[in-house]
């Protein structure tokens, strides 16, 4: 685009404004602060896991950890984009758009809750404010009960 041209959104766009597009595609769906801090405490517990992955190949959702032998997807929630009860602040530019954005974020998220759970998985949501340690404590407690009774159960079937 020429310099002299000022980029103009369509009609009925997200993007404001060019600088706001700009912002909002800075924005990362994946490997953020709090993610990386959690994952490096649950790595240094000595767990292993899949970062960004599809904890059921047929649902089109990704989870931040992913415990696939032991089914544990953990989400590490951002603030704005999910709705926390806490810290959300509704938009003051296209605030229609925006609400309607989250309000549609939080229902996945419960769509996703539920089809994990009815396939047998443990889902554990956190809020990118919630302090990485307790995050990470909690990964690792699910994460290693849910080997235990993994392993209980395959041994009593061996029985």
């Amino acid at each position: 685009m020429p310099e002299d041209e000022t980029w103009v959104p369509p009609e009925g766009s997200w993007a404001s404004s060019a600088a706001r597009r700009r912002n909002m595609q800075a924005i990362r769906s994946r490997d953020t602060k709090p993610e990386q801090l959690v994952r490096r405490l649950v790595h240094a517990n000595g767990l292993r896991y899949r970062v960004a992955a599809r904890p059921l190949p047929d649902l089109r959702r990704t989870a931040d950890l992913v415990f696939r032998p032991a089914k544990v997807a953990v989400f590490i929630d951002g603030c704005y984009w999910h709705g926390c009860p806490e810290h959300y602040q509704a938009p003051r530019t296209n605030p229609g758009y925006w609400s309607e954005k989250v309000a549609g974020n939080m229902a996945r998220d419960r769509d996703t809750d539920l089809r994990l759970n009815q396939a047998g998985w443990t889902v554990l949501r956190f809020w990118e404010h919630e302090p990485p340690e307790e995050c990470a404590g909690t990964v690792s407690r699910v994460v290693a009960d849910r080997r235990r009774a993994l392993l209980k159960r395959k041994l009593r079937g061996n029985e």
